[in-house]
C-alpha cells in the first residue's frame, strides 16, 4: 500500500468519525443527564437496592467504584480457577494462580493484557461469563468516572457528583450493549466467526493435519474494540483471519475503537453548556492522533531500503498503512488490540507506539479515561498559562488552587512512577534480573530492554498491547504487571474523583478580563504542547536506553 491509499484510509476513518461525533456525543449527553429510567434499569436497581435518583459524594462514588471492581476481580479469578468444573471448558485445566491473578487484574482494569494463548487456556464459560462481561463493566466504570468529572465542572456549590450505579448501568444498557450488538453484526457480515464448535481437525492443502479453534468471536470482538479493552479471542489478536478477515473489517475495527473516545468531547461540551470547550478538547486529541499516525507510518515506510517499507510482522491484507493506523489507534486509545506485531516494527516505529501510551492515552484515550485524562491536562495547561501571563489560574469557571493542582499532579505522576519503577526493578534486583534476562527476554540487548519498558508502559496505562518477544507468564511479571495494572487504573481514579469533589463544591467564577480563553486555537496549541512536553521530560532519558539507542545504531 502506497502513500495515497494510506491517506485514503485515514480520510475514510476521519469521515466516519465526523459523522458519528455529533449524534453519538449528543446521545450520551442525553442519557447521562436524563431523570428517567428504563424498565430494565428499574428492575436492576430494585435487585441491588439502589435509588437511582439519589446522588453520591465523591467519597461514596469512589467506594462504589472500588467495591464493584473488587467484587468483579474476585469473581473472575474464581471462574478461572474453577474452569475445569464449568460447562464449555473444552477440557482445559484450571488457570494457574499467578496467571489467574494477572488476568483478573487485567480485565477488571480495562487492560486486557494476556500472558497466555487464549484459545488453548480459556474455555467458553470463562471467555463469555468472565472476560466478555468484564469488557462491558470495566469500560462502563471508566465512562462513569468521566461523567462524574464533567458534572463537577458544570456544578455550582454542590457536594455530590452523581450516582455511580446509575452511570454504570446506563453506560452498559444504553451504550455498550447496543453498540456492541451492531458492531458484532457488521463483523459477522465481514466474516468474523461466531460459533461453539470447539476444536476442528482439518486436512491442509499440503496434506497435513491442523487443529482450528472456533468460538463466539464476533460478540467478544465488538466489545473488546468498542470498550477499548483489547484482549483477543485468539493469541494472534486482530491479525487472526477469524477475528479480522479483510481490509474493510480492519477499518471497521479502527472506527469502533475511536467512536466513543472521539465523541465524548461533544458530550462534555453539551453537558457543560459550552460546546466550544468540547471542540477545543477534540481538536487537541485530533492533532496529536494525526501527527502520531503520520510519523509512525513514515517511519515504517522508510524502514527498508528503497522506501518500500518493511512487512515483517505485518499482514499482507492490511499492508503497512493499515497496520500503522491500527497500531496508532490501539495505543493512542487504551485498547491494546493488535493487527501486526509491534515487536517487529522498526525501533523508532515501536517507540511511537510507546509514546502514544506514555502521553497518558489521551488522544483520544480509552472510553472515559481519555476524556478525564485530557481534562486534567487542560486544567494544568490553564494553570501554567495563567501564571505565565498573569491571568487568574482557572479553568471553565473553576479556580485552580493548591488542592486542585496537587491532585492533578498526583494523577500525572502515577503512571510514570509505575512504568519507571517496574522497569528499574526488573533490571536492578539481582534475582529478578536473571529471571527476566534468561526466561522472559528473547531478544537480548537494547531491544530486550525496550520489550520490558513497553510491557510496564502498557500495563500502567491499561493498554494491554505488547512487544511480542517478551515471555510474561513468569512469577515476577505476572505479579508486577498485575499490580501495575491495578494501581495504574484505580489510583488515577481516586485523584480524579477527589478533584471532582473539590471542583463541584466551588461556585463558577464569572468570565472577566483576567480569564484565559480555553476554546481558541492558541489554547489548543498550548494543550498539545503541555501534553507532549510533560511526556518528553519524563520519559526521554529511559527512551534513550532502548528504542532511541537501537534506532540510531
Amino acid at each position: 500500500m502506497g502513500v495515497w491509499p494510506a491517506v485514503a484510509s485515514f480520510l475514510i476513518v476521519a469521515l466516519l468519525l465526523a459523522a458519528l461525533h455529533r449524534p453519538l456525543g449528543d446521545y450520551m449527553a442525553r442519557f447521562y443527564t436524563s431523570t428517567k429510567d428504563l424498565a430494565i434499569e428499574r428492575g436492576f436497581y430494585r435487585v441491588i437496592g439502589v435509588n437511582s435518583g439519589s446522588r453520591q459524594s465523591w467519597q461514596s462514588y469512589l467506594r462504589s467504584v472500588l467495591a464493584f471492581s473488587a467484587v468483579g476481580m474476585l469473581l473472575l479469578y474464581a471462574l478461572q480457577r474453577t474452569q475445569h468444573l464449568l460447562p464449555g471448558s473444552l477440557g482445559l485445566p484450571p488457570v494457574p494462580q499467578g496467571l489467574a491473578f494477572n488476568t483478573a487484574a487485567s480485565f477488571v482494569a480495562n487492560t486486557n493484557w494476556q500472558s497466555y494463548s487464549p484459545e488453548v487456556t480459556m474455555g467458553y464459560a470463562v471467555q463469555l461469563a468472565g472476560l466478555a462481561v468484564q469488557n462491558f463493566l470495566s469500560a462502563a466504570v471508566g465512562l462513569a468516572v468521566a461523567m462524574a468529572l464533567v458534572r463537577a465542572f458544570a456544578a455550582r456549590r454542590e457536594d455530590t457528583i452523581g450516582n455511580f450505579w446509575t452511570d454504570m448501568t446506563r453506560s452498559v444498557l444504553r451504550l455498550l450493549l447496543p453498540g456492541a450488538f451492531l458492531g458484532a453484526l457488521v463483523l459477522l457480515i465481514g466474516g468474523v466467526i461466531q460459533n461453539f464448535s470447539g476444536f476442528t481437525e482439518v486436512v491442509t492443502l499440503s496434506g497435513g493435519m491442523q487443529t482450528l479453534p472456533g468460538g463466539p468471536v464476533a460478540s467478544q470482538e465488538a466489545i473488546k474494540l468498542l470498550g477499548t479493552n483489547g484482549g483477543g479471542f485468539f493469541n494472534a489478536n486482530s491479525s487472526h483471519p477469524f477475528e479480522n478477515p479483510s481490509a474493510w473489517t480492519n477499518l471497521v475495527q479502527i472506527v469502533l475503537m475511536l467512536a466513543i473516545p472521539f465523541s465524548l468531547p461533544r458530550t462534555f461540551g453539551t453537558m457543560l453548556g459550552d460546546r466550544k470547550q468540547g471542540y477545543a478538547i477534540l481538536a487537541a486529541m485530533g492533532v496529536i492522533f494525526t501527527v502520531s499516525t503520520a510519523i509512525m507510518t513514515a517511519l515504517e515506510f522508510s524502514a527498508a531500503s528503497g522506501g518500500a517499507g518493511s512487512m515483517e510482522g505485518k499482514e499482507q491484507r492490511f499492508g503497512i498503512a493499515g497496520s500503522t493506523l491500527f497500531a496508532t489507534t490501539s495505543t493512542a486509545t487504551s485498547t491494546g488490540a493488535v493487527n501486526s506485531m509491534h515487536d517487529s516494527f522498526s525501533p523508532l516505529g515501536g517507540m511511537m507506539a510507546m509514546l502514544n501510551m506514555m502521553l497518558g492515552e489521551v488522544a483520544p484515550g480509552g472510553v472515559g479515561s481519555g476524556l478525564y485524562g485530557m481534562l486534567i491536562l487542560a486544567l494544568v495547561t490553564s494553570f501554567i498559562a495563567g501564571l505565565l501571563v498573569g491571568r487568574t489560574p482557572e479553568y471553565l469557571g473553576k479556580k485552580i488552587g493548591p488542592r486542585e493542582i496537587k491532585l492533578a499532579s498526583l494523577y500525572l505522576l502515577t503512571m510514570p512512577t509505575l512504568v519507571l519503577a517496574g522497569t528499574a526493578l526488573s533490571f536492578a534486583v539481582p534475582g529478578i534480573r536473571e529471571d527476566v534476562q534468561d526466561t522472559s527476554i528473547l531478544n537480548p540487548g537494547l531491544h530486550g530492554f525496550s520489550e520490558v519498558l513497553y510491557a510496564f508502559t502498557s500495563a500502567a496505562n491499561n493498554n494491554g498491547s505488547a512487544f511480542a518477544g517478551l515471555t510474561a507468564n513468569t512469577p515476577w511479571l505476572n505479579t508486577a504487571l498485575g499490580l501495575a495494572m491495578l494501581l495504574g487504573r484505580f489510583l488515577p481514579m481516586i485523584f480524579v474523583l477527589a478533584l471532582a469533589g473539590s471542583l463541584a463544591a466551588q461556585d463558577r467564577v464569572p468570565v472577566s478580563a483576567g480569564t484565559l480563553p480555553t476554546h481558541r486555537p492558541q489554547a489548543v496549541v498550548m494543550l498539545c504542547g503541555v501534553t507532549v512536553i510533560v511526556t518528553a521530560l519524563t520519559f526521554f532519558p529511559v527512551l534513550t536506553l532502548g528504542p532511541l539507542a537501537e534506532g540510531l545504531l
